[in-house]
């Protein structure tokens, strides 16, 4: 079985931070604010990971689920393989 991949629609993680830099952000930055400690969000371009996700969101003022239409169903957030197929967690 051939297994076709779909192209994704995500945001390119070097637009997200461009635009987190255009508004005087970083990732550190947001991690810092909301009291995670450094790296905490370093996995949000591999991995489904809502809180970080809506932080990130909420400082561009844009949806989780524009910047990552691929990780969301329904405007709620896809759990585990679900995002990139297989077997729930």
């Amino acid at each position: 079985m051939t297994r076709v991949l779909k192209k994704s629609q995500d945001w390119h993680p070097a637009d997200v931070k461009a635009s987190l830099e255009k508004r005087g952000l970083s990732l550190a930055s947001l991690e810092r604010e909301a009291g995670y400690s450094r790296g905490a969000f370093s996995h949000v371009w591999t991995r489904c990971y809502p809180e970080a996700q809506k932080i990130i969101a909420k400082a561009l003022n844009v949806e989780p689920w524009k910047i990552w239409p691929d990780r969301y169903r329904d405007k709620n957030p896809l759990r585990g393989r679900d995002v990139f197929g297989g077997p729930h967690w």
